[in-house]
């Protein structure tokens, strides 16, 4: 059997130490934030962190959207599998990060600035709901030099596919569209997450920009429904966006696009360029009084299906592995997997 390549799939966007705990509606009001909602802090919320480490009994999680889903990617694929990048800080909470993403077997080759903090990200917990609250820190002053760095570039040369969380529209567009130029040119899957609703409001050009290099687009409904109501189509059906998504021009010819839509415990929703009939893919529920926390499921699910496609796995195992894994990260706290680590089994 031929030895298995190391660093197949390379990860990029914001790493975050993540502030997480239980709070209630008094918290959300006071920082003026929605209960289901991720957003980038202004002046009048940089008191939250202190507040939940001080007065919520906050845990600390290593964040940041991708490098969730990078963790979860390795949890499923041989050791060596996944690497991550993105710019930290030369302080404790880096360290934290390193930390954890060494115990997930994750390699990561942050950019690291010495003058400015590790960004956090408040999570508030209210029910089934998390409203999250980002200060980018270091993450914010990722550039395209440390990409082209010799030993990085290396391994963007090296990986087979690559994956690049929404969030970096807002730090760092010239390096999502070196990856993705070289995807098109190399023939490797390129993949991105829509993130978060005001991706596709605010940060809509370079998302557009980068739009032709998508082989994978993956989004929620919230997400979708944003992107739908920013680039005027006019529905609000999710099939219907899914479908658009995957017909918008492509570079790469070789690849159809596909656009997946999850939406929580309702039908996962897959569309594939040139093709009429959306697939739906039925969630596999488990009972409300297993389910710990939310927070990190989308990431889990983008991690699970990145695994299934750097894998050659069918679109619909790719599927269900997204499906798998988020649903084991659901009966965790925060975007966590379990251990001893639990291995995967198709259920098509």
């Amino acid at each position: 059997m031929a030895a298995h390549k190391d660093y197949r799939l390379l990860c990029l966007e914001n790493p975050l130490l993540d502030i997480q705990a239980f709070g209630n509606e008094d918290l959300l009001k006071k920082y003026d934030l929605k209960a289901n909602d991720a957003i980038l802090a202004e002046p009048k919320h940089l008191d939250i962190y202190e507040d939940l480490l001080n007065n919520y009994d906050a845990k600390l999680i290593a964040g940041g959207a991708a490098q969730n889903t990078a963790r979860g990617a390795q949890y499923i694929l041989p050791d060596n599998s996944v690497v991550y990048l993105g710019g930290a800080g030369d302080d404790k909470y880096a360290a934290i990060l390193r930390d954890a993403c060494k115990q997930a077997g994750l390699r990561v080759e942050y950019r690291v600035d010495p003058k400015i903090p590790t960004g956090r990200c408040g999570v508030v917990i209210t029910g089934h709901n998390r409203s999250m609250c980002t200060e980018l820190g270091a993450a914010n002053h990722y550039d395209l030099e440390h990409l082209k760095r010799p030993d990085i570039w290396a391994l963007v040369e090296n990986a087979e596919a690559y994956y690049v969380g929404g969030y970096h529209f807002t730090v760092c567009p010239p390096a999502i569209m070196e990856l993705a130029k070289q995807a098109a040119e190399k023939n490797k899957p390129f993949i991105l997450s829509l993130s978060a609703p005001f991706i596709a409001q605010f940060f809509k050009d370079p998302l557009d920009e980068s739009a032709p290099y998508w082989d994978y687009v993956i989004g929620n409904e919230t997400e979708a429904e944003a992107y739908a109501e920013s680039h005027g189509l006019g529905t609000k059906d999710v099939k219907e966006i899914a479908k658009a998504l995957a017909n918008l021009p492509k570079a790469n010819s070789q690849r159809k696009r596909v656009a997946v839509i999850t939406q929580g415990t309702e039908p996962t929703i897959v569309a594939i360029q040139g093709e009429d009939q959306v697939k739906e893919f039925p969630v596999h529920e488990i009972p409300k009084e297993k389910i710990n926390d939310t927070n990190g499921a989308g990431d889990a699910f983008a991690g699970g299906f990145c695994a299934g496609v750097v894998d050659g796995r069918s679109l619909e195992e790719s599927v269900d592995m997204g499906q798998w894994l988020a649903r084991l990260s659901i009966q965790e706290l925060g975007p966590s997997y379990p251990f001893p680590k639990q291995t995967y089994t198709s259920r098509q």
